[in-house]
């Protein structure tokens, strides 16, 4: 089960219906069974004080993932700064639902085994994450 947050801003996120159908079709594509995700939009500002809190990095990011999975199923915490990712579509020049979904789908990403810390890792993220965006609305 998805289920949605906020945290420091309002934020109404009106697709979740969709955007659970989609992240469960993401996770049996990738042969896991979704089970507990939640998602928490946030502000900078929160995302930060988590990421210092937890994770002892002080800097702003757009997304920040605690994985809880246990063998193919998926559980986990998905941080999202709302902030960010406004920041984000306007840099590269795409619109906001596009690169929240992208966001979104990225931290599946991680929770499924997707890592990118090298180059080689980064672009089969974005190509799952390429892939996954075509596929949302039509889930």
């Amino acid at each position: 089960m998805v289920t949605y947050f906020t945290e420091d801003i309002s934020f109404p996120f009106k697709e979740k219906r969709l955007t659970s159908r989609w992240l469960k079709f993401i996770a049996g594509s990738e042969a896991k069974k979704l089970s507990d995700i939640a998602i928490i939009f946030c502000s900078d500002n929160y995302i930060l004080d988590v990421n210092i809190k937890y994770l002892g990095h002080d800097y702003y990011t757009d997304i920040i993932t605690f994985d809880y999975c246990e063998g193919d199923v998926l559980s986990g915490d998905l941080f999202i700064s709302i902030d960010s990712v406004r920041e984000n579509a306007s840099f590269y020049g795409v619109d906001f639902p596009t690169e929240l979904n992208r966001v979104i789908v990225h931290g599946l990403l991680h929770l499924i085994g997707y890592d990118d810390h090298s180059e080689e890792d980064i672009a089969v993220m974005r190509a799952k994450e390429n892939y996954y965006l075509s596929l949302r609305d039509k889930v």
